[in-house]
């Protein structure tokens, strides 16, 4: 089993070419957000935003577009449905469509509740080749009950689940799970070939067809509601940009925690907040030009 370290952020992360502009540095498609949890939504698209994707595009239930519109600036939005719509339905895959054609990836399962209507649309997408289909939250609890999806995607996905989701997805127990966590995310690639599995946890692993990488940075601040919105907005945006999709998920993952260890120095694990993780991004993409222009 391997380490994440930061030399392998500086090799696998995209780089950013001086011609580049928005069409260049990734399209990404964001189905994220319900009533009660357009938090979900915000966090996951500063996230991508703030680790470089060039357009974003937020397809969500117009019930939670004045909230989300009035706190991300940057972002394409897409507000489907009247304007007490809670969330996103299975009938408005036909106008989601357009969108997947325009994605470099996309990003499914924010705060989007837990419904067939979640699992609908995640099936859209995985089915719609071409683009890597980060997956995360309800929109993993919603796979529970329809897991054939994986078996029948003809795009790469990512699935990003905490212990609890991961059993619910995999059929093992929690216990199974803890005892011996590398080996369970590594079972389940094997059953799932092209999955690349992101096992949230103290440890987190990240496995695909038969490789794994042990993250140990983060702490325990991190342990707090809207944490894995931000990490699966700053993978999401790695795999827009044409990293490879495992290599998203490596540097993602690090990424992430690297950020949630400078908001705990400055804020302390108590106190510190998964907003405060996305605020700290800077500073390591920061770095990472840094090194890639001295040459070292």
């Amino acid at each position: 089993m391997k380490r994440v370290d930061f030399d392998f952020l500086e090799k696998k992360l995209p780089q950013r070419p001086s011609d580049a502009h928005k069409g260049t540095m990734g399209t990404l498609v964001s189905l994220t957000g319900s009533t009660g949890f357009s938090g979900a939504a915000i966090l996951s698209a500063k996230a991508a935003l703030r680790s470089g994707v060039g357009l974003l595009y937020q397809v969500l239930p117009k019930g939670i577009y004045p909230i989300f519109a009035s706190s991300v600036y940057e972002s394409v939005c897409v507000p489907l449905g009247d304007s007490d719509r809670a969330s996103l339905k299975k009938d408005d895959i036909p106008d989601i469509a357009p969108y997947l054609e325009k994605a470099t990836a996309v990003l499914i399962g924010c705060g989007s509740g837990n419904t067939d209507d979640t699992a609908a649309i995640a099936e859209a997408a995985v089915k719609s080749a071409g683009r890597p289909v980060i997956i995360d939250a309800d929109g993993i609890n919603a796979l529970a009950r329809h897991i054939h999806i994986l078996d029948e995607a003809k795009s790469d996905i990512v699935l990003t689940p905490h212990v609890k989701e991961f059993s619910r997805i995999s059929g093992m127990s929690m216990e199974e799970i803890l005892s011996e966590p590398a080996e369970a995310a590594l079972m389940f690639c094997e059953k799932h070939p092209g999955v690349t599995l992101v096992l949230k946890g103290h440890r987190t692993y990240i496995a695909r067809n038969g490789e794994i990488y042990e993250n140990i940075a983060g702490n325990s601040g991190m342990a707090k509601g809207g944490s894995g919105d931000v990490l699966a907005g700053v993978i999401a945006s790695l795999a827009a940009q044409g990293a490879e999709v495992f290599d998203a998920a490596v540097c993602g993952v690090h990424i992430h925690a690297l950020a949630g260890d400078i908001a705990a120095a400055e804020y302390s694990r108590t106190a510190m907040l998964p907003s405060d993780i996305i605020d700290a991004l800077p500073q390591i993409y920061a770095k990472i030009e840094d090194v890639r222009d001295s040459g070292i």
